[in-house]
């Protein structure tokens, strides 16, 4: 039996970035499933069968993405369960976060501003999932 396609989510509040997400990643493999926003996507995640999760910061509020994040590495269930955050922040705050000296706020394995180009998505996510 072929192995079975792995799983990425994407919770982002921008549909522009979400279809360019999805094609991308459908193109490269991929079965993508989409979320608007935080409470929607920890709702799918706990369904079960993600291997990947790619989320924004700033949805609801300016923070939700971290918040989203740290709740994920909290719980047992998900703490596995690699997070590329895709954001804007740091174009629009001026605040540059790094999953290295930042991984207490920011519980992420990559750490990818917008616009990020296809391919380095591609290969970000081939990189987490293992």
């Amino acid at each position: 039996m072929a192995n079975a396609k792995k799983t990425v989510i994407v919770i982002d509040d921008d549909p522009d970035v979400v279809e360019a997400t999805k094609v991308a990643l459908e193109a490269a493999g991929y079965s993508v499933t989409t979320a608007p926003g935080g409470k929607e996507g920890m709702a799918r995640i706990r369904q079960g069968g993600i291997d990947c999760v790619i989320l924004d910061v700033m949805m609801a509020n300016d923070t939700e993405g971290f918040q989203i994040a740290q709740d994920l590495r909290e719980d047992h269930k998900t703490a596995a369960i690699p997070i590329i955050m895709l954001t804007s922040v740091s174009r629009k705050t001026g605040f540059e976060f790094s999953p290295e000296t930042d991984k207490e706020f920011l519980p992420v394995d990559i750490f990818l501003e917008k616009p990020v180009d296809p391919k380095k998505l591609v290969s970000a996510v081939k990189g987490v999932i293992k």
